[in-house]
């Protein structure tokens, strides 16, 4: 919803400005020039990138229109099944969630909350330390560190699509000025012609460094760092099931500990204390 609310505003200034001054928006449309832009941006970008990071980017691009997908709702699910599964170890003891972290798919308790099930980031993680904590060879402190480790790689990771569009978006203006120098070469060619014809590829020409310059402003760089809020809306987000994680090893009640990844939250997702026990009442 941003990304096409920006967008709006910024074609809206641009144009609307361009428009009130007297100026011919219909002259701004050069898609020669757009080709030579995107097309070396794009050639670039695969030469940059292993492709791992290109198809991630690609894959991202849907999430530019639906947003971050970790908001109080997914919280509240996850301190949910976080407390479930805490409420069977006490129950049940360490083994009986064997089955549970072997076998996510088929374990009812997952399925129970199928938000987190889809989330394998979430998935791995939650699997991964409680079959470290089941097989008891680790103590808190340990956990803690490997976790820090892992959460630090993760980040990095989920990164990578952001910087290597921002690296896009910093080189777009060079490729305006490189589509602005190719239309200067083809109005040289045409020298001696009339002279509207050689006002309107000095336009057209002058439209390249306006085109690599807007769009790597006003769409590119505004991108990446939405991408990288993503990221960071993730490791939040596995980092609230470690503060559980942690806390239950220490071996504070099921509430206590899911209290533990209330805290960690942000304050746009972070729900009250009376909207999380209220939830766990459902859940119970």
């Amino acid at each position: 919803m941003n990304l096409i609310l920006g967008s709006v505003i910024v074609f809206a200034s641009i144009l609307g400005g361009f428009a009130a001054q007297g100026g011919h928006i219909v002259a701004l449309w050069q898609p020669f020039e757009l080709v030579i832009i995107l097309g070396a941006a794009l050639g670039g970008f695969i030469i940059a990138n292993p492709m791992r990071v290109v198809l991630k980017s690609l894959k991202s691009i849907p999430s530019l229109f639906t947003g971050s997908r970790y908001q109080k709702a997914e919280y509240l699910d996850a301190l949910g099944f976080m407390y479930e599964l805490f409420t069977k170890v006490r129950k049940e003891g360490l083994m009986g969630i064997e089955a549970d972290i072997e076998e996510p798919a088929s374990s009812p308790l997952f399925q129970k909350y199928p938000q987190i099930l889809k989330d394998h980031h979430a998935v791995e993680f939650i699997s991964d330390y409680m079959r470290l904590v089941v097989s008891g060879n680790m103590n808190p402190f340990e956990l803690d560190n490997l976790m820090d480790i892992e959460l630090s790689t993760h980040h990095h990771e989920a990164e990578e699509t952001a910087h290597a569009v921002q690296r896009v978006g910093d080189g777009l203006p060079a490729f305006g000025i490189v589509a602005a120098v190719l239309g200067i070469v083809h109005t040289m060619a045409a020298l001696g012609g009339p002279m509207d014809e050689l006002g309107t590829l000095v336009a057209a020409a002058l439209v390249g460094t306006l085109s690599g310059i807007l769009i790597a402003y006003g769409f590119v760089s505004p991108i990446s760092t939405m991408l990288e809020r993503y990221a960071a809306d993730e490791t939040r987000f596995l980092s609230c099931l470690k503060a559980c994680i942690l806390a239950s090893v220490q071996g504070y009640s099921p509430q206590v500990a899911v209290e533990f990844g209330r805290k960690t939250m942000t304050s746009d997702v972070r729900p009250s204390f009376g909207e999380l026990e209220q939830h766990l009442r459902g859940s119970r």
